[in-house]
């Protein structure tokens, strides 16, 4: 029996986990819940899972859920912030924790269960590509074990020698191809991207995903984010890491190897077959998935990026070889850049425009600390607000 830490409980990845973890009562047991604005949902899967620990952002909160708890006979403790989430990261009675908390928010509880130890399952793509050095020295440190779950990482991984962590060339991996579906502008005509809405960005033609995630993969700053996961994960160089549109989303990605052969992780396009494979890796058990139905899909395309309709993954390129704070930077930015399309304060084009400046603006350093991490973090996020006062405006007026 193994008991889960689920962190972002309320969130497409936290939901999925949830959904997995019930169809093996015999294997898995809730130990603690998190959630942020969902509280109604949080209430609701607290009384199905019934965890020991619950999470939420404040005391109102705390108070609001503690009197739904007890209105129902369940006394779940309920913790506050960031403590109260490295606290459940951390316990003792824990053996796997799942980091679905989305953004800079998810990373002192992920590093928590890194540094206790834990079995790690990482959909908090922004820990790596914020603390990337220091995170997985971390994990060399703790002897923690860290498992991908974003789809593409989590193919990676299957495809990969049990052996990769001795370097991509000793045994025999030419490249990484990390596949993306192109989102919902891939074709769409590059003068109609001014006018694009949020809710059009967050209309996935393959994925059901939170708002943040489905605009961060339009612009394909989601992929940006991987590849500089993916060098951390498996010690691969930028040049290594070849992004390839595949628009059905059935190749979740493929590894080259020198003699010409080629692995490729195939499935339906839903996230409780990598958390699955998580769970309960090195087994195998059934995550609900349908099985791959080959006839139907019937083709598979390929084609290269277009850098021109897709400026946020050239910057995340190159934030990936200046290393150091630059991917900080670049998250940093790129998370005021998104919140404030989806607020209707700037359009879409303008998110690479502010993220742009903002690393044109602040210097890359090197972080020899959490402290410098969180420093570069938030001198991004103060530029990126001085950038929003100059430049954005009520982008919703003139959309129609």
């Amino acid at each position: 029996m193994q008991r889960i830490t689920v962190l972002g409980a309320t969130g497409s990845i936290g939901l999925s986990t949830l959904d997995v973890v019930a169809r093996h009562p015999d294997r898995y047991q809730v130990f603690a819940l998190s959630g942020f604005s969902r509280l109604q949902e949080l209430l609701a899967l607290c009384l199905r899972h019934r965890p020991q620990m619950a999470v939420v952002p404040d005391d109102q909160a705390a108070q609001w859920l503690v009197a739904g708890l007890r209105a129902e006979g369940l006394h779940t403790e309920v913790l506050v912030g960031e403590a109260g989430l490295c606290e459940v990261a951390a316990a003792p009675e824990v053996d796997a924790v799942m980091a679905a908390i989305v953004g800079a928010a998810g990373l002192r509880p992920t590093l928590a269960a890194v540094q206790a130890g834990k079995k790690v399952l990482l959909a908090n793509k922004e820990a790596l590509v914020m603390s990337g050095a220091l995170f997985m020295q971390a994990v060399r440190a703790s002897g923690a074990v860290l498992l991908p779950i974003d789809s593409e990482h989590n193919a990676i991984f299957q495809c990969l020698p049990g052996d990769f962590a001795r370097g991509l060339a000793p045994v025999g991996v030419r490249r990484i191809l990390l596949t993306a579906s192109g989102g919902p502008f891939r074709q769409t005509p590059l003068a109609s991207l001014q006018h694009v809405t949020p809710e059009q960005a967050c209309a996935h033609p393959n994925w059901s995903m939170g708002r943040k995630i489905s605009v961060d993969s339009a612009s394909m700053m989601n992929k940006g984010l991987e590849l500089i996961e993916a060098c951390w994960l498996f010690d691969a160089t930028p040049a290594q890491v070849e992004v390839v549109v595949h628009p059905q989303s059935v190749i979740h990605s493929l590894v080259d190897y020198v003699d010409g052969s080629v692995l490729a992780q195939l499935g339906n396009p839903d996230m409780r077959t990598p958390i699955a494979h998580a769970l309960a890796w090195p087994q195998r058990i059934d995550s609900g998935v349908a099985p791959l139905d080959l006839f139907a899909i019937a083709r598979l395309d390929f084609e290269a990026p277009d850098e021109q309709r897709f400026p946020c993954l050239r910057l995340a390129r190159q934030a990936a070889q200046a290393g150091h704070s630059a991917p900080a930077i670049l998250n940093a930015a790129n998370e005021v850049a998104v919140s404030a399309f989806l607020a209707g304060r700037i359009r879409y084009p303008q998110i690479a425009g502010m993220i742009e400046d903002v690393l044109n603006q602040q210097p890359v350093l090197p972080l020899q600390d959490l402290e410098a991490v969180f420093a570069a973090d938030t001198q991004a996020r103060q530029l990126a607000q001085h950038w929003l006062q100059q430049h954005g405006s009520d982008a919703t007026q003139g959309r129609r």
